[in-house]
């Protein structure tokens, strides 16, 4: 069974860079998909993904990443699209877009383009507890 838990931007935004990212990582380590809204900070997917790659051993395989952010296709919009856009983004700060983290063992495979993310998992493999005669 898949599980995913939605965090709400409002639920990291008080904690520090490293508070977020420890969050994260724990609720990854949980065999969780996150779907947080909004995005983090790149100095913090820098610090996520370093965190990860020392917490790697034999029951956590490392994460997935992928960040959709639909507002960052500004080629298309009007100049008054693009204002109002600018506007939002300088009020709510990251909170537009959605970051989706899975543990390695669940995400096999993230495909995104500006718009979608589509989502390839598999079974995690729960640890066997073999018994002794």
């Amino acid at each position: 069974m898949v599980t995913l838990q939605l965090v709400p931007y409002a639920e990291i935004e008080p904690l520090t860079s490293v508070g977020r990212i420890r969050k994260l990582l724990n609720i990854a380590k949980e065999d969780k998909i996150v779907l947080l809204q909004g995005r983090l900070k790149k100095e913090e997917e820098a610090e996520l993904i370093q965190a990860t790659m020392e917490e790697i051993d034999g029951a956590f395989k490392g994460i997935e990443l992928a960040v959709i952010n639909p507002g960052s296709e500004s080629s298309d919009m009007n100049p008054f699209q693009k204002i109002r856009t600018n506007v939002v983004n300088t009020l709510l700060g990251d909170r537009q877009g959605l970051t989706v983290i899975g543990p390695a063992t669940v995400v096999r495979k993230i495909k995104k383009d500006p718009n979608k993310i589509e989502l390839f998992t598999e079974e995690a493999k729960k640890k066997s507890k073999k018994k002794r005669r």
